[in-house]
């Protein structure tokens, strides 16, 4: 077996592969069309004697990290022919993929999972959960009426209004997909509307994705960058109360809006999302926007699949040292100065997912209690979100 990237002949092999794993099938007519994205990929396989027999696609991305845009590696269609499986195949192809994210500085990694425990294995760490609001007829009450309008749109051609708010409420985020023209037209706009609340000064402040079928409204995006929108963009959703039975609303866990409504005892469903995973801690550490405090922490880290990212990190006075182990070199005793973690530990703390005095709560954080509050102070509040897929 041996492991390469994928060139343009090889594509088709990659589409037959995905099609048998995922149970599918793509008309002739599509076929150029996906081999078309393909080529913005880069796809690595794993061969046997010629044969393609598992396969990973890393797709370039930016996110949103604190206000600040990181290049990201997008981990998608990870397939094995079933003759192939239990064979190591997926983990020397994740492997290989953490180095090549690497050399591209693609700072972190996102994946959606089909079992989460499996890439736990590999250093990917939930970061972020969907909340659903289930709605009923009888709950669309209106909220005190506001100043602006709402104007609809298909999802046909792109809105700069549109993308705009999302850029806005984006960096509110952790984590949220920086969106580029060709993600809009090829991801986002499609079947369905699109609503955007304008103030009286028509500036667009919020929007909602979504389509009504069947006396059901499904909103797919609830994006708000004001206290007015979340008003006048409820209130649209309630004016469709003689064409619907039932609203279901897609929204941040972060979201306040269940908190105005008239009746907060609705059924939600919060369920973990995506992954996330740093892939340089070095180059993590020294981007991220640490609150200023003058004391310093020793962060040692561990990384069994990306060792580069073994060793202590000395945060503090606004500035990382890095003191990465020497090859072969063992500690005969644990650190005496700081707190010992991995790096889906380190994910979930850069993501915001948790604080950390939940971690050291639950032992994934090992150190002295009594500097636990150094950490809380060092590492901001953040809300991570992702609505995008992948």
């Amino acid at each position: 077996m041996k492991i390469k990237e994928l060139n343009e002949k090889d594509y088709l092999e990659s589409l037959k592969l995905s099609m048998y794993a995922f149970q599918y099938k793509i008309p002739e007519e599509s076929i150029a069309s996906k081999v078309e994205i393909l080529k913005s990929h880069r796809v690595i396989g794993a061969w046997e004697e010629n044969n393609l027999a598992a396969k990973l696609h890393i797709i370039p991305f930016h996110i949103y990290v604190n206000g600040q845009e990181w290049k990201m590696g997008g981990v998608a269609g990870v397939a094995t022919y079933p003759e192939y499986r239990r064979n190591g195949y997926v983990k020397k192809l994740i492997i290989h993929a953490l180095e090549s994210m690497r050399n591209e500085e693609q700072i972190v990694s996102l994946l959606h999972p089909f079992n989460i425990g499996f890439y736990r294995k590999f250093g990917w760490e939930v970061f972020t959960e969907n909340k659903k609001l289930f709605i009923e007829k009888k709950d669309l009450k209106f909220l005190e009426a506001q100043p602006g309008t709402i104007k609809r749109f298909t999802k046909e051609s792109h809105h700069p209004d549109i993308e705009k708010v999302y850029s806005e409420f984006g960096h509110n985020y952790t984590g949220m997909l920086v969106r580029d023209l060709k993600w809009w037209k090829n991801s986002i706009y499609g079947d369905g509307q699109i609503a955007v609340y304008y103030s009286d000064n028509n500036e667009a402040l919020g929007y909602v994705l979504y389509e009504v079928k069947d006396g059901n409204m499904d909103v797919q995006e609830f994006v708000t960058v004001s206290k007015e929108a979340r008003y006048g963009l409820w209130n649209f959703i309630c004016q469709h109360d003689s064409m619907v039975e039932n609203v279901s609303i897609l929204t941040s866990n972060h979201e306040l809006l269940p908190f105005i409504l008239h009746q907060p005892k609705v059924k939600m469903e919060v369920t973990p999302y995506f992954m996330a995973r740093i892939v340089d801690a070095e180059q993590c550490l020294e981007k991220y926007q640490f609150n200023d405090i003058s004391k310093k922490i020793f962060l040692h880290l561990e990384d069994e699949y990306a060792p580069w990212n073994n060793g202590s990190y000395l945060i503090g006075n606004g500035e990382v040292k890095v003191y990465k182990e020497k090859p072969g070199s063992t500690c005969v005793q644990p650190p005496q100065r700081g707190f010992r973690l991995d790096i889906n530990t380190l994910t979930a703390l850069v993501f915001g997912y948790k604080r950390p005095s939940e971690l050291y709560e639950l032992g994934y954080i090992k150190g002295q209690k009594s500097e636990i509050s150094v950490l809380e102070e060092l590492f901001p509040q953040s809300k991570p979100y992702f609505y995008d897929f992948f």
